[in-house]
């Protein structure tokens, strides 16, 4: 397993969304965005209450993880300027955290992002969290 060097972690801390990619069993790529959090060993988002077509445990991207573990997160900066662009890729497994996991994955998301304060996540069964571990962590930068 990667852990983070400071550079990507530093990356990751300062930005609010990534873009997460799941395939299910048939291949068909599938890319949301998602608010995250680190600790010093995953990446964690959870499947919250922003309004969505259905249960938040039936979302596509769940359904992937079940059927495919492997996840992607790409976080970046766009600019129209080429030369400050940049981007961190986190690429590893990714599981659905127990319930130990789940409260302290929502502590973190909680302190970066108030807006989950208010809602009711703390239910592991209706509101997953995933943690994704790690294996593969590329920072990119257009300038070095």
């Amino acid at each position: 397993m990667a852990s983070w060097t400071a550079e990507a972690r530093r990356f990751l801390e300062a930005h609010r969304v990534g873009h997460l990619a799941t395939a299910g069993a048939d291949g068909a790529p599938h890319v949301v965005p998602v608010c995250y959090a680190l600790d010093d060993t995953a990446l964690y988002f959870v499947a919250d209450e922003k309004p969505k077509r259905g249960p938040a445990r039936a979302l596509r991207r769940l359904k992937n993880l079940r059927e495919n573990p492997n996840a992607a997160v790409v976080v970046d900066d766009w600019d129209e300027d080429w030369t400050r662009l940049a981007w961190v890729l986190v690429r590893g497994p990714a599981r659905i955290a127990g319930a130990d996991l789940h409260a302290a994955a929502l502590r973190l998301l909680r302190a970066r992002y108030p807006q989950y304060r208010a809602m009711a996540l703390d239910d592991p069964a209706r509101n997953p969290v995933v943690r994704i571990e790690p294996e593969h962590v590329l920072v990119w930068r257009a300038r070095p």
